[in-house]
């Protein structure tokens, strides 16, 4: 058996070229001959020249300089025939200095061991996933930075409202002549306990997940029509009824690409720490007693022209019992150009509203150079406006600058 073992363990790159990839394509099962392990990792650095100001709030003064540089690990193997299983860990985190796994799952996309020609048939056309995942939400989780991967993303930053969040779960992804329909039952957080003690009240909670169970699903169409047009568009929905750390828009453990800005001067040491406050320069509704979300995308590239839209609304209650509901939209143009479309330019827009009239913009304008498939560098000038906001409920706030990042991902 350990013969068997050593024999099959197969070491590989992994090639995540720059071009748009969304769900995984299609395991081929019939290249399947025994266990196969491949390793990956990618790193990432910024230097970050940005300027937040505020005319209601003393802010705590921002150099300019190298952020903390970031990494991820991955394993990957084949353990069958049309079935592999990921691990990926954060080596390097904005929030976490020490290692910790982001998730593991099992991903099925034949199932050998049920010897149906009908289960056969079916799985032609469909994916199992299960395990701790990046849940399957909207399409703007696969155009974000994660950590130490920064490869998919054109810009440096993510959204203003960040939907994204790893839990466990299980979805069925169905692909048929350019139609997809994904349906998902997941935990509902990132992170899942038994029982939960309130240190003001002294009151201890007992927490059952069947109770707090979330759904999500997506249903799209996704065709390269030619060999110069490929057009997407998707529905996608999230749905958790009754949960006490619900996570969508409070799961990225990482942190922000932009490091300690709008951060009110209190005298304390967490007032420069890049952990504290991990999630600056993002806004949305947090961590969510219920939440109802519903994100729709369309991704349209003709020759070098790349458009990618988002609209996307929730409402439910925070953890206070307090409702809520967010608005979003984004509005992103990249023209690709050079022999193997390696270099890039491109602006985006983004907006996010809340029933309070508070609004956030954002605008993000980038050129990147892809030097390899795996090896990619850019600049981005941003520039965030908050209006009517909370906290900096002022004529005047906001931030604006210069990040440079490169990373590697393989």
């Amino acid at each position: 058996m350990k013969k068997l073992l050593f024999s099959g363990l197969v070491i590989s790159i992994f090639t995540m070229g720059f071009s748009q990839n969304f769900e995984e394509k299609k395991l081929d099962g019939s290249t399947f001959e025994n266990l196969k392990v491949r390793i990956g990792a990618d790193f990432a650095m910024q230097f970050q020249a940005l300027n937040h100001y505020s005319d209601s709030v003393t802010l705590i003064p921002l150099g300019s300089g190298i952020n903390l540089p970031t990494a991820n690990f991955i394993v990957e193997a084949d353990l069958a025939r049309g079935i592999k299983v990921n691990l990926e860990t954060y080596l390097s985190s904005r929030h976490h200095n020490e290692a910790w796994v982001k998730g593991g799952y099992l991903l099925m996309d034949e199932l050998p061991f049920i010897h149906s020609d009908f289960i056969d048939k079916v799985m032609k056309a469909t994916t199992l996933k299960i395990g701790v995942m990046e849940l399957n939400y909207g399409d703007a989780h696969f155009r974000r930075s994660d950590n130490g991967n920064i490869i998919r993303n054109p810009f440096v930053g993510n959204y203003i409202m960040d939907a994204f969040t790893t839990a466990f779960g299980l979805e069925i992804l169905v692909r048929q002549s350019g139609f997809l329909v994904m349906g998902g039952i997941n935990s509902g957080s990132l992170k899942p306990a038994l029982s939960g003690y309130n240190t003001t009240s002294t009151v201890y909670s007992e927490y059952n997940m069947f109770n707090e169970i979330a759904l999500h699903w997506k249903a799209g169409y996704d065709n390269q029509i030619t060999d110069n047009l490929r057009l997407r568009a998707t529905v996608s929905g999230f749905h958790c009824f009754n949960h006490h750390f619900g996570s969508l828009y409070y799961g990225d453990r990482t942190g922000s690409r932009y490091y300690l800005v709008m951060k009110p001067r209190t005298n304390s040491s967490s007032d420069v720490d890049p952990a504290s406050g991990h999630t600056s320069g993002n806004w949305g509704p947090g961590l969510t007693d219920r939440n109802n979300a519903i994100m729709a995308n369309l991704f349209g590239k003709f020759h070098g022209f790349e458009l990618f839209g988002t609209y996307e609304h929730n409402s439910g209650t925070v953890l206070s019992g307090a409702e809520f509901t967010f608005q979003q939209i984004a509005v992103e143009g990249l023209y690709r150009f050079g022999k193997e479309e390696q270099f890039y330019g491109g602006a985006r827009y983004n907006l996010v509203s809340n029933q309070a009239d508070e609004s956030v913009n954002r605008y993000q304008v980038t050129a990147g150079w892809s030097i390899t498939k795996n090896i990619i560098a850019k600049v981005e000038y941003v520039n965030q406006n908050y209006k009517d906001f909370g906290l900096y409920r002022s004529a005047d706030a906001g931030f604006n600058g210069i990040m440079v990042e490169a990373g590697i991902s393989f």
